[in-house]
């Protein structure tokens, strides 16, 4: 086993301490693009313990260990600037929503050249809107000046002089971790921004494997720090392959991390409908019954966002018969993550189609790397 494989297990191990009960079963690095192996099926998946206090037409639930209450449907802020929406027609339903109950809005620095952010902004700088919600936004960069500079140009974009959540967007290569902890990092420019007051609370996204949120969480265990929030798909055909419910979500659980759940219908294109197995209505219930703080979904119409609130309101913990009725048919179609596009293809990783939205590597890398590849 060489070094890097060896400090990868040591790490995951200290920080993870033994997590096969949940059906934590990991491989090595080496092993990310194959197949994991597969998980014990006496394991049960996580379950909401407190399903949240109903407030007029919304629910609301604890943003793991802060004082938070938020939504438990978060309007995702990629799709709001992506579809055939006006950005007046954006404007309007970003503020119906809010009016109508719902206070987590999701956007990134990078989602469509930063209209969803613009758009978002325009919305909540009207008519006191941005005090009604729990406002989170991502940036890419992997380096201090790379992340401070998309930091100030997302608050402006934003219109706010402060964003209550920041995520480091998309960890998906197995360096991300060590980019952004190491020194000139990216977490030097998020903490300096929590210090003036700019940000309140710290979180991560990604979406291609599970293994690589845990070296994350191992990383961020071995300096020292704590997230706020770990954003993850978390969607019916997830417990079959590479699953974040059953390596990740207990160990979110029992640090009292909020988990933010995304790709409920399979990203963008809403590949896991395609399949025809499962109601949208049930997929959001399905996601609503893990322990989530929020459920991201992409809401780009008036229809959409009915269907959100309707989720809401028809939900109620479910038993582990329907939890095992929905895994049993989703079974052999989520075997090969052909309906997870996100794990199983470039298509959704943009920063690896930007790689200047990373930045450099740290110094120490830059001298002891060949200054030519190849």
């Amino acid at each position: 086993m060489d070094r890097r494989k060896f400090i990868f297990w040591t790490l995951v191990s200290a920080a993870m301490g033994s997590r096969r009960a949940h059906g934590a079963v990991l491989a090595e690095p080496s092993q990310a693009a194959s197949s994991p192996p597969p998980q014990p099926e006496e394991v049960l998946l996580p379950r909401v313990t407190d399903p949240g206090e109903m407030r007029g037409e919304m629910l609301y639930r604890a943003l793991g260990s802060t004082t938070e209450k938020v939504s438990a449907i978060g309007l995702g802020g990629s799709h709001i600037a992506k579809s055939n929406l006006t950005e007046a027609e954006a404007v309007h339903l970003i503020q119906s929503a809010v009016d109508r109950g719902l206070t987590f809005m999701d956007n990134s620095w990078d989602y469509n050249d930063g209209r969803s952010e613009r758009w978002m902004g325009k919305a909540l700088s009207e008519k006191g809107y941005r005090d009604k919600v729990f406002l989170m936004t991502k940036v890419d960069g992997r380096n201090k000046d790379i992340a401070a500079r998309q930091i100030e140009t997302s608050l402006d974009r934003l219109k706010t002089d402060r964003i209550d959540l920041l995520q480091h967007h998309e960890i998906l290569r197995f360096d991300d971790p060590d980019r952004i902890f190491g020194e000139g990092g990216a977490m030097e420019a998020f903490l300096e921004a929590k210090q003036s007051g700019k940000i309140r609370f710290i979180g991560f996204t990604g979406h291609k494997d599970p293994r690589i949120h845990l070296y994350m969480l191992a990383t961020t265990a071995k300096h020292g720090f704590k997230f706020d929030t770990v954003q993850m798909p978390l969607n019916v055909m997830d417990a079959h392959f590479r699953s974040f419910a059953r390596t990740v979500l207990p160990r979110l659980v029992e640090e009292k991390i909020g988990v933010l759940g995304m790709k409920t219908f399979g990203g963008a294109d809403g590949v896991i409908l395609k399949s025809e197995l499962i109601a949208p209505l049930d997929c959001l219930h399905y996601s609503l019954n893990l322990p989530t703080s929020v459920v991201i979904t992409g809401i780009d119409s008036p229809k959409i966002l009915d269907q959100a609130f309707e989720a809401v309101k028809t939900f109620h913990p479910m038993t582990e018969e329907e939890v095992s009725a929905i895994i049993a048919k989703t079974q052999v179609a989520a075997a090969d993550g052909k309906y997870e596009l996100f794990k199983t293809s470039s298509h959704f990783d943009t920063t690896a189609r930007h790689p200047d939205w990373l930045g450099d590597d740290s110094p120490e890398v830059q001298t002891l790397a060949p200054q030519s590849a190849g």
